[in-house]
């Protein structure tokens, strides 16, 4: 926790930093999550790079070959390298999973925040809209507003984005309603501070955890969303790779290819693992109460 200066500013809390590293490098399912999460990230963005055959490009020689020599994973039903199309993917499931939580974030802290501080009817009308959107499904309301938006990776991204947001706004009202009270916050009003001072110098840079750790997990969450837009066709359309649109192909060959469905399900299973055994490691780490 930070504390108020003498110069009415907010100490670094270099230390606290320094432990949380030191309990998440000691955590070793935290590391093993964060390892696969990089060689997701590091695949995805080598994409370009690396000697792999055109995601796009078919060949009526190779449908549905089983994985060989030639095609480490095989091919699809209109002879696409599989491999290839796996590691194209991977840029839309992570870019999917990240910028939806960036856009929940983006709206829902600012609310939280509002709500929280100021309480009164500005709380109760916040509350209320997000309790109401909390009443719908996540991936309910993910999928009908990518069906009202649009079917494509972006308007996917702000769909589930937009679902994922109530709980970013509930989380962070409920951390400021606990650290408000605070000396140092008493402190930084008896001083003169204004409101919006408070909010982001004082009350902001202590809820952070938290919410880094929910965004961590909201993540995976939202991976599996987009798979499941790309699916159902609302997400990366085709011939675009996307995980979820490779598994809605091969749901119609999984007798005579069952490679095509295994190897898209297999990546998502390990990057949501990756994603929540990260965010339980931060959620130990970044925990106060913990020695």
């Amino acid at each position: 926790m930070t504390a108020l200066g003498q110069t009415g500013s907010v100490a670094v809390p270099t230390k606290s930093g320094n432990r949380a590293w030191r309990k998440l490098k000691a955590n070793r399912s935290a590391l093993v999550g964060l390892c696969i999460i990089l060689f997701f990230a590091l695949l995805a963005l080598a994409a370009p790079l690396l000697p792999i055959p055109d995601p796009l490009a078919t060949s009526w020689t190779a449908i549905r070959k089983a994985p060989s020599a030639a095609h480490w994973m095989g091919t699809d039903d209109i002879g696409r390298d599989i491999l290839s199309r796996m590691i194209w993917g991977a840029q839309a499931s992570l870019m999917a999973g990240i910028f939806s939580v960036a856009i929940s974030i983006v709206i829902g802290v600012p609310f939280g925040l509002i709500a929280g501080y100021f309480g009164g009817w500005v709380d109760q009308v916040i509350s209320r809209i997000t309790e109401a959107f909390l009443a719908l499904p996540f991936l309910i309301m993910a999928i009908a507003l990518a069906a009202f938006l649009g079917p494509s990776l972006t308007n996917a991204m702000i769909a589930i984005g937009l679902s994922a947001m109530p709980v970013f706004v509930r989380l962070t009202r409920g951390q400021v309603l606990a650290v408000k009270t605070e000396d140092y916050v008493e402190g930084a009003r008896s001083i003169g501070l204004g409101h919006l001072d408070i909010m982001l110098r004082y009350i902001l840079p202590n809820i952070t955890a938290p919410i880094i750790v929910q965004a961590t997990l909201t993540v995976a969450t939202a991976i599996i969303a987009e798979a499941s837009l790309s699916f159902l066709g609302l997400g990366q359309q085709p011939p675009a790779p996307s995980w979820g649109s490779m598994l809605n192909v091969a749901k119609n060959f999984l007798d005579q290819a069952p490679w095509m469905a295994m190897w898209p399900g297999v990546a998502i299973f390990l990057v949501v693992i990756g994603f929540n055994l990260l965010g339980d490691g931060l959620r130990d780490a970044l925990d106060p109460r913990e020695s």
